[in-house]
């Protein structure tokens, strides 16, 4: 029997955790049965869990999402020794995933997991290059580090820097490998594991710390990356990443587990493009906004000091910044 009730009716100080209306924000009240007045509601799902398993008298078949959300019995073989994290075994979130492919804007679409798209050739999957230490961020080549990697764009920050020697280094060669319009994830940082953000046009020579995450389609997909934007950032598709990322000791880890993330498949570039259209408009809109501004900000009149998040904008004198990973 596992139980993945998130609370246990106390805070991480230690506190009584209350439960709060979501639309008044007020304290819910309770009875208290002994005394007969009212009382704070405490939000103690996992006590919550263990009534409905006396209730079920452990029964499995009595135990279902009307009784407990987060209470599930799981076979014992699958349960694995070495990954205790009960999040794991709980299947729900694929469920609503297989619901959601079943509705008729989904019709045509298959499933598959990013595992094996990717040793299908459907899509690629890389990490980031390294990570330098403090003293080597002195130079010209962007540095990328998670929290550059915001709201769906790779933010350069041009005060974070290094050498191109050092560049060159981690790239293991003379450039870095990315592509205009590549997808880049945190796979280890804190709450924006999952949110894939784009790579622009004149960002692609940028040195990527190594907590990240590059998508991009193969030789074998269907589709394009806009596509697998459009897919990666479906509800259905962010919320398994719920299920495969484990808390450490200050920050969280997914490990090789979103592989196991299952996406829809288009049953044809034609589909595939369609519905993701919005997603290439926005982001071709924007890239091609993005050099015309930056031919006025070179050309030989220009008296701006502006900076709009290209690599080959930024000049040599920055200073290095002083932010740990």
């Amino acid at each position: 029997m596992v139980s993945t009730a998130p609370t246990c009716g106390l805070s991480k100080k230690g506190r009584l955790r209350r439960k709060i209306d979501p639309v008044t924000g007020e304290r819910l009240k309770a009875i208290d049965s002994e005394t007969g007045e009212q009382v704070d509601q405490i939000d103690d799902q996992l006590r919550d869990d263990m009534e409905a398993l006396v209730a079920a008298k452990g029964d499995p078949a009595k135990i279902d999402e009307a009784s407990s959300e987060t209470l599930r019995f799981v076979p014992s073989d699958l349960v694995q020794t070495s990954c205790a994290v009960p999040i794991y075994y709980d299947k729900r979130l694929l469920r609503h995933f297989w619901t959601e492919l079943e509705k008729p804007c989904f019709e045509g679409f298959t499933a598959k997991s990013l595992g094996d798209m990717q040793a299908g050739g459907e899509i690629t999957i890389r990490g980031g290059h390294g990570s330098p230490s403090q003293e080597e961020r002195v130079g010209d080549v962007p540095y990328i580090k998670v929290s550059d990697l915001r709201a769906g764009f790779v933010n350069i920050n041009p005060t974070n820097r290094v050498p191109r020697a050092v560049a060159r280094r981690f790239w293991r060669g003379e450039s870095s490998g990315l592509k205009a319009f590549d997808l880049l994830c945190p796979e280890r940082t804190s709450k924006n594991i999952g949110d894939f953000c784009v790579l622009l046009p004149g960002q692609e020579q940028v040195l990527c710390t190594k907590e990240i995450i590059v998508l991009r389609p193969g030789p074998e997909a269907d589709f394009d990356a806009f596509y697998l934007l459009w897919a990666m950032t479906l509800k259905v598709v962010r919320d398994q990443w719920k299920r495969v990322v484990f808390m450490q000791t200050n920050r969280e880890d997914v490990g090789n587990r979103y592989l196991e993330i299952e996406i829809p498949v288009p049953p044809s570039r034609k589909e595939a493009d369609r519905v993701s259209k919005p997603f290439r408009d926005y982001y071709t809109s924007l890239a091609a906004a993005k050099e015309r501004i930056q031919d006025y900000l070179h050309g030989a009149e220009s008296a701006h000091h502006f900076f709009v998040g290209a690599a080959a904008d930024l000049e040599d004198d920055t200073e290095d910044d002083d932010t740990e990973d």
